[in-house]
């Protein structure tokens, strides 16, 4: 990874974790994806943007598998997902073999140019919903 990209993933992730990702969180409609902590067991929320389709929850990563959430359920993909207020439970996938940049067309646009704008090692990530 270039220098350039390893600064960028350091602010932008500091700035996320330290400001944007705590006032998000408790915004009662923001998306929300929960995972298991990898090493701690504990739940950890995330909020994401993405789209609904059918029983799925679609969604791009902009740091691929360097996010922490990505490592973690990656570890244990069972997660949750709290969409329009509400909780599903679900399996994750990863999709690298996805083309991320073609499937953030079909995302919401304000999350389209987040993830755009901030990343630069896109994966997608399929949440199959059961509950």
């Amino acid at each position: 990874m270039s220098r350039r990209h390893e600064l960028k993933h350091r602010v932008v992730t500091a700035f996320q974790r330290r400001v944007a990702n705590p006032v998000a969180s408790r915004l009662p409609f923001q998306t929300l994806l929960e995972t298991t902590g990898r090493n701690s067991g504990l739940p950890r929320r995330t909020p994401v943007g993405g789209r609904r389709v059918g029983d799925a929850f679609w969604f791009v990563s902009e740091f691929g598998d360097r996010s922490q959430y990505v490592r973690n359920l990656r570890a244990d993909p069972r997660v949750r997902v709290r969409i329009g207020g509400i909780w599903h439970t679900g399996t994750a996938h990863p999709l690298p073999e996805d083309d991320a940049r073609a499937r953030l067309k079909t995302l919401p646009r304000y999350n389209r140019a987040a993830v755009r704008t901030l990343g630069n090692d896109l994966l997608t990530v399929r949440v199959d919903l059961t509950g």
